[in-house]
């Protein structure tokens, strides 16, 4: 069994959707073997972090782990970098010294965007891979060294193949297993996991009050694109917390560091509208069909159901909300029951008229959460993601409203 919480613990991976998840699943089926990975992932999306994850829960987890951006090394010198140099082998070179694969020896080593590296050096690196051997610049003596290679790319190895800017069998060698990491855009449902913990890291750090987004701060983040992925986002969440000490981020604050009206938030279309127009009709309509499918589902199991499977009604945390009005009418118990009165304006209320005035947010809200537990057998898990809350929160208002076992 691969323990994914283990794995996200273990570096600090935040997020509960569903690719996240597959992305964690990978990484433990990887991660204690000795293959090479490939990492595949647009710029800021964390491909740094997944390679930790793989070392820190590989055999060689106490050894050590070099990072190398092979984008930021001169064509001159990464060779020397990587492999090492003799003494006097160019001018400079006043010492021998190490590399980085000697300095990864029995450990991992990272090499971020190895889509820059030059052609000479690939076929290097291709045989470090397939022998474990090298020489350093100047040196006539072969070394070996015995090194688990990560490597990571944001660009698309295989159209630089074709283009001749990538060596083919270096390209298929490092790509035996491939952890593709998910953009933002396509997790946006764990915004406000990232959101609380950059947050709270940040204020204390700087020693700042964290008070928190509001619901429509995290909705506007939401349907922000997000290019520059994660780390546009942990800017972007610093800057406000700096922008506005010590207050409540609201809509208005993060609609004006987007640089973004309300009028140009159009929450009813669930893609860009500057993407293609086919690509939209496409998505919008597979999104609506999911939402209707799932608001139908919700109506039926959570808003109008009267018990729970097996004939054990559950108790309501405030009677007003499901006993039926004074003229004596039942509440229905599936939303094809629903009288006319619940429908209005082609909105599906799930409290009636009479009730409303007699309860109050903490008495839904508690209500709520019990009779989602007991739906999902006291799954707390399933219990946060159908309510669309975190664990951490959930625990929280477990423990607020004494909601125990039954």
């Amino acid at each position: 069994m691969i323990d994914i919480e283990k794995i996200q613990k273990s570096v600090g991976i935040i997020g509960e959707s569903e690719p996240i998840r597959d992305m964690l699943l990978l990484i433990g089926q990887v991660a204690d073997t000795d293959i090479s990975v490939l990492i595949d992932g647009p710029s800021g999306a964390g491909k740094e972090m997944v390679a930790k994850a793989i070392h820190k829960n590989s055999r060689r987890k106490f050894e050590p782990m070099i990072t190398v951006n092979c984008g930021a090394i001169p064509a001159g010198i990464i060779e020397s970098e990587l492999f090492g140099h003799k003494r006097g082998s160019f001018t400079g070179a006043h010492e021998e010294r190490k590399g980085y694969f000697e300095a990864a020896d029995k450990g991992t080593i990272f090499l971020d965007e190895i889509g820059e590296t030059p052609l000479e050096t690939q076929a290097k690196l291709l045989r470090v891979i397939e022998q474990g051997e090298f020489m350093r610049v100047g040196d006539t003596k072969t070394r070996k060294v015995d090194v688990r290679i990560v490597a990571a790319t944001n660009r698309d190895l295989a159209d630089d193949v074709v283009k001749g800017h990538f060596r083919k069998d270096l390209y298929f060698r490092l790509k035996t297993v491939t952890v593709r990491v998910p953009p933002l855009k396509d997790h946006v449902s764990d915004i406000h996991l990232y959101v609380e913990r950059f947050g709270l890291m940040f204020c204390a750090k700087n020693d700042i009050p964290f008070k928190g987004f509001s619901a429509e701060a995290l909705r506007v983040l939401r349907s922000h694109h997000w290019p520059g992925n994660i780390r546009e986002l942990k800017n972007m969440v610093e800057s406000l917390i700096v922008m506005h000490r010590g207050e409540r981020i609201d809509e208005e604050m993060v609609l004006k560091a987007l640089g973004r009206t309300e009028e140009q938030l159009n929450t009813n279309l669930p893609v860009l509208i500057g993407d293609d127009t086919d690509k939209i009709e496409r998505e919008l309509i597979l999104k609506q069909l999911l939402f209707l499918r799932q608001d139908v589902n919700e109506i039926k199991q959570l808003l109008f159901s009267g018990g729970r499977p097996g004939g054990h009604p559950v108790q309501p945390a405030n009677p007003a909300l499901y006993l039926p009005p004074p003229g004596g009418q039942r509440v229905p118990s599936s939303a094809a029951e629903a009288p006319p009165s619940a429908v209005e304006d082609g909105k599906l209320y799930a409290v009636e008229d009479f009730a409303v005035g007699e309860v109050t947010m903490k008495e839904l809200e508690h209500e709520m959460i019990e009779r989602t537990l007991e739906k999902f057998n006291q799954n707390r898990r399933k219990t946060a993601r159908a309510l669309d809350i975190s664990e951490r929160t959930l625990y929280r208002k477990i423990t607020e409203y004494g909601i125990s076992k039954k």
